[in-house]
């Protein structure tokens, strides 16, 4: 009882985040949502399956949260508690400093500024990396196939996502800025030693 409860926290305050960030910049009157919206081709795909199994995701955790599917021992569910509240706090930490940056998918438009300030100094994709361990701590607490196999698809679209769509974006955008940013710091974790 005690995972089950600690996992709807973690799903409570992540999702929590994610739709109160989305409604304070739809106050702002700033888009959140570009998710697949005025793009052609592959960044199109890539944006709009992204969000199908996003959407899938939550639905496989709560299932698995109610069916209290535990076939992994207690130490290894507690590590998956801390991997799931090591996604919230990064997740949460990265929203908030991307202020009024933060999109869920590419704008079309270069309405952004490069962030480089804060987590952004030891990942250059905290919010995903949040995404992925928060994945990976529910997974861990409530392991079943289904949920395995649309956290895996999902996390896999991420990745596609930053490194078909969103790179692509920011060197467009930012250029030099962007090329010194992405020679210093990793894409998902640390920071890139000088030679």
């Amino acid at each position: 009882m005690l995972f089950q409860i600690a996992a709807f926290i973690i799903l409570a305050a992540f999702y929590g985040c994610y739709f109160i960030k989305m409604i304070s910049q739809k106050r702002k009157r700033i888009q959140t949502d570009l998710m697949g919206k005025g793009k052609t081709g592959i960044a199109k795909y890539i944006e709009i399956t992204m969000k199908a199994v996003t959407y899938l995701v939550p639905v496989a955790e709560v299932s698995g949260i109610l069916l209290h599917t535990v076939p992994f021992p207690t130490w290894i569910r507690a590590i998956g508690l801390g991997i799931g509240v090591a996604g919230v706090t990064i997740f949460m930490i990265s929203v908030l400093t991307m202020r009024d940056s933060w999109r869920a998918g590419v704008p079309e438009s270069r309405e952004t500024e490069l962030v480089t300030s804060g987590i952004y100094q030891i990942s250059r994709n905290p919010a995903f990396l949040g995404f992925d361990l928060v994945y990976i701590g529910i997974l861990f607490m409530f392991f079943n196939w289904g949920l395995f196999v649309v956290s895996a698809a999902a996390m896999l679209m991420f990745h596609l996502q930053i490194v078909n769509v969103e790179e692509e974006f920011l060197l467009a955008s930012f250029g030099e800025d962007y090329i010194a940013y992405k020679s210093t710091v990793n894409r998902y974790f640390g920071r890139r030693r000088k030679s």
